[in-house]
């Protein structure tokens, strides 16, 4: 079975980089060490993701402490698209 490639946009690494430093550092080492793996080997389930209703394109969401990190997934191309990371209280709310 094929992994999934991961690409971060400009949106997900400006919201990285508005968070506080330590945080910021802090899910940048789960990325690397525990999150990336286990999305590229399966994007769609496990204890900390979860499928969000209503969002169009359909959107997956990451629960990383009191962050909520956000995806998409083209499942032809096999790549995910890391899409933004929020604090949960901001997360939720749309514009």
């Amino acid at each position: 079975m094929f992994e999934f490639r991961i690409l971060e946009t400009t949106e997900f690494r400006k919201s990285l980089a508005k968070l506080p430093p330590a945080q910021s550092a802090f899910i940048d080492r789960k990325l690397g060490a525990h999150i990336y793996p286990q999305l590229r080997a399966q994007p769609y389930f496990g204890p900390n993701i979860g499928k969000l209703r209503g969002w169009t394109p359909e959107t997956w969401r990451y629960r990383l402490g009191r962050y909520r990190l956000f995806y998409f997934i083209d499942a032809d191309a096999r790549i995910i698209y890391m899409l933004t990371a929020d604090d949960r209280k901001d997360a939720y709310r749309r514009t």
